[in-house]
């Protein structure tokens, strides 16, 4: 039996703590849907940001501007090398495993992994039951037609987070087995980092049901986890993630190191939208038999090369073919040879508050414009075919996009879920998303209102455990972790012991 609810509420004291260590993620968001996120989508124009930025850049290469310059020339030659290789193979770099070898995951997949930071999990459920919830999930929208969506006037990203299909796909046991084979990639240099791969989250996301011939849902290149925290040392720089780049040394960037990423704030700005949890992989889950084309993902299978890329790319600027000021070119001239070559690019000898495609409270967006050397219009790869029970993974430093254009004959649908260690944060997060849960409300990083409160067919929380079992109401933060497992680390022993008393289950 699921505790009453009077013990799902955390003490006074640790809602203090909570509140003081997230205040700018504790009121309910304004309410919005996906577009909110991105500029692109919102109709808002990229532009220079506060003056601030610049001395924000000067402060961050201080002292190691020459290493940063030679940094940023071996970083082009590499790109220079690698990119045509993933032209060249196409949707076959992306490592694919059967649900049923991921105890035995070939070493080839590992290492491709680790390069690529995308990956397919065949098979995590089966055919039958994916196109089952996707019927459930249509009658679910049918029953609730004020249900919030995107865009507006043809709805297929659908702000809807508590259905009882995702509860169940998000704590399916196939899907949490999958979580702990991926984040298991993931380390930590810290052995006693209060992180644990071997219990992840249940992170409330929206689901997709992209109709053939749309070309309003069209998001191009971006990373998600915040844009200017990655720059701003309150954001990624408390724990240092990017230091080696700023350093000028991004060879030695680790994107799979775990504990520098422990004290991270990646929403600084309370965005409609951005993320305040920690997802080690943005993924989904397929309902749909997709190819390329057909309004499906597409990622660059590059990861700390086009990381540290798009991180450097505000100290530099071309000398020729832009004008004065001028931060993007002729899409001709941008793939141009005289264009591209290292010795047109120099370091700016004043740092600007240019941050390339980063505007507070939105999602990092990159272009063939201004990121040109990353040559996305064509290492930018589809995912494979993809069909209903398969599982698609992206690291959360990948930058990704979706078609412009849906050119299939049937529905291209996903359901969110991403791949979240437990942590303080995500435990902190895990407590405000069950009383979004509980009120039937928006999860907290997404847009507000009433949501589902009102929607026919809701599930309730006592109705949970019976529904998604003890590991899935685990995840969900309604009952405590079992923290006294012999084979638990010191570390990770440590983390379910906070978080049971951050979710009110410990004094």
């Amino acid at each position: 039996m699921l505790p009453p609810l009077r013990h799902l509420r955390a003490s006074a004291a640790t809602r203090a703590v909570t509140q003081l260590r997230h205040a700018a993620t504790q009121a309910q968001k304004r309410q919005g849907d996906i577009s909110d996120a991105f500029v692109s989508l919102s109709g808002q124009q990229f532009a220079p940001l506060a003056p601030e930025y610049a001395t924000l850049k000067a402060r961050l290469i201080q002292g190691n501007e020459s290493q940063i310059r030679h940094s940023w020339e071996r970083l082009l030659r590499h790109l220079r090398e690698e990119i045509p290789i993933i032209v060249e193979q196409g949707s076959k770099i992306i490592p694919e495993i059967n649900f049923n070898d991921i105890d035995n995951a070939p070493s080839s997949f590992s290492e491709e992994l680790k390069k690529r930071g995308v990956a397919v999990v065949r098979g995590v459920v089966s055919e039958s039951e994916a196109l089952e919830w996707k019927a459930d999930l249509k009658e679910y929208i049918r029953q609730n037609p004020q249900t919030r969506a995107f865009p507006a006037d043809q709805p297929q990203v659908f702000e809807l987070y508590w259905s009882r299909t995702q509860l169940l796909a998000r704590a399916h046991p196939n899907l949490m087995r999958a979580h702990r084979f991926l984040l298991s990639y993931w380390h930590s240099k810290d052995p006693s980092a209060l992180v644990s791969m071997q219990h992840p989250i249940s992170y409330a996301d929206r689901l997709r049901m992209r109709l053939p011939g749309d070309a309003k849902f069209a998001l191009g290149p971006h990373v998600d986890g915040g844009s200017v925290e990655r720059w701003d040392e309150r954001g990624y720089g408390r724990g240092g993630v990017y230091e080696s780049i700023w350093k000028g040394e991004w060879e030695k960037f680790d994107p799979w190191e775990a504990s520098c990423r422990l004290p991270v704030v990646s929403d600084l700005h309370q965005g409609v939208g951005a993320c305040s949890a920690f997802r080690m992989f943005q993924g989904w889950l397929s309902l749909s038999t997709t190819s390329a084309f057909e309004g499906t993902l597409l990622v660059n299978p590059l990861l700390a090369k086009a990381t540290a890329y798009y991180l450097l790319r505000p100290f530099f600027s071309p000398k020729r073919g832009v004008n004065p000021g001028a931060q993007s070119t002729s899409e001709a001239l941008s793939n141009s040879a005289d264009f591209l070559a290292t010795d047109n690019w120099e370091m700016d000898p004043t740092p600007t508050s240019w941050l390339q495609g980063a505007t507070p409270g939105h999602g990092q967006e990159l272009s063939y414009l201004l990121h040109p050397h990353l040559d996305l219009q064509q290492s930018m790869i589809h995912m494979p075919t993809v069909k209903p029970g398969d599982y698609v993974a992206w690291h959360c430093d990948t930058i990704h996009a979706v078609d412009k254009l849906h050119e299939g004959k049937s529905d291209s649908s996903v359901l969110y879920i991403p791949a979240c260690p437990l942590t303080e944060q995500n435990a902190s997060y895990l407590g405000r998303q069950r009383d979004c849960f509980i009120k039937g409300i928006p999860s907290p990083d997404f847009g507000g209102g009433v949501g589902e409160s009102e929607h026919v067919g809701r599930v309730r929380v006592e109705e949970m455990e019976m529904l998604v079992g003890a590991a899935g109401a685990e995840a969900m933060g309604l009952t405590p972790w079992n923290d006294v497992e012999s084979y638990l680390t010191g570390g990770q022993r440590e983390v379910l012991n906070r978080a049971n008393k951050i979710l009110g289950f410990y004094m």
